[in-house]
């Protein structure tokens, strides 16, 4: 289960992986990152950016296709994750879930967005 709480308020989503993207606030390139839900820990399996630039720090081993840079990043699986929500960036965080309509997340100010895994969102 992948939960998710944001502006008081907490989902509960029947996925086992996810994306979610965003628009950088410097380069105005959109970033990408896919993400399984493996028991209680979120794993970052895949993350892609459309181009380089400032604080896009683009690994070695990325490839080029498709107008992105694509690579695997070295990140152990994580027990949750926060995203800040100060409404001033280009875009908010958009989260697809499998079987699920896409969230739009972070939108307005508001307090740090969690995500995190687990059999109830309590």
């Amino acid at each position: 289960m992948l939960c998710i709480a944001a502006a008081g308020v907490v989902t509960a989503l029947a996925a086992t992986s996810f994306t979610l993207s965003w628009t950088h606030s410097v380069e105005h390139t959109q970033w990408r990152e896919s993400w399984l839900v493996q028991g209680n820990r979120l794993h970052l399996v895949e993350a892609s950016v459309e181009g380089a630039g400032a604080g896009i720090a683009v690994p070695p081993d990325a490839i080029w296709a498709d107008g992105r840079w694509t690579y695997t990043p070295n990140l152990p699986p994580l027990p949750s994750l926060n995203l800040a929500a100060s409404g001033m960036t280009p875009s908010p965080w958009t989260l697809c879930a499998s079987d699920s309509p896409c969230l739009t997340l972070g939108a307005e100010p508001a307090a740090t967005i969690r995500l995190w895994a687990a059999k109830t969102c309590d």
